[in-house]
């Protein structure tokens, strides 16, 4: 299934959030690929130098789609406190930024990130979710 926005064929480049209330790890990915690469992590305390860190990096790799992990329950997949703070982080990307997010789940992918010995976890964590959404568009869910 082609992605809203791209016709098939054509390059994407997008960009993946693994989204905390310290630091948000991100990612870079394309299409034609279908691989993501770990770019680094931000200090997510305080909003406003959060998001000019962001704008620095949208700005470098022009995405034409964000991606952000949603965090869900291991058991039953069940949204909890963490999934309403990164449906709103979400939001507030598609506000300040105009580009289309998809939300994925995040399950085992922080886990995932310890356990490869990556310097930077956070950005490695979204280099995982970023590769999930790549490999499987359609199970994305809004905002």
């Amino acid at each position: 299934m082609p992605e809203p926005g791209v016709a098939p064929g054509d390059p994407a480049v997008l960009m993946g959030f693994d989204f905390g209330t310290h630091l948000i790890g991100v990612a870079v990915g394309n299409t034609i690929t279908g691989t993501a690469s770990a770019l680094c992590s931000v200090a997510a305390e305080r909003r406003q130098q959060r998001f000019e860190a962001i704008a620095r990096l949208l700005a470098q790799w022009s995405p034409s789609r964000l991606v952000v992990g949603l965090p869900l329950s291991r058991d039953e997949g069940a949204e909890q406190e963490r999934s309403a703070q990164a449906r709103r982080f979400a939001n507030q990307l598609h506000g300040r930024f105009g580009l289309p997010v998809a939300m994925i789940d995040e399950r085992y992918t922080s886990r995932a990130a310890e356990d490869s010995g990556a310097a930077d976890v956070d950005a490695e964590s979204a280099r995982l979710i970023l590769e999930q959404y790549l490999r499987d568009p359609a199970a994305s869910r809004a905002p």
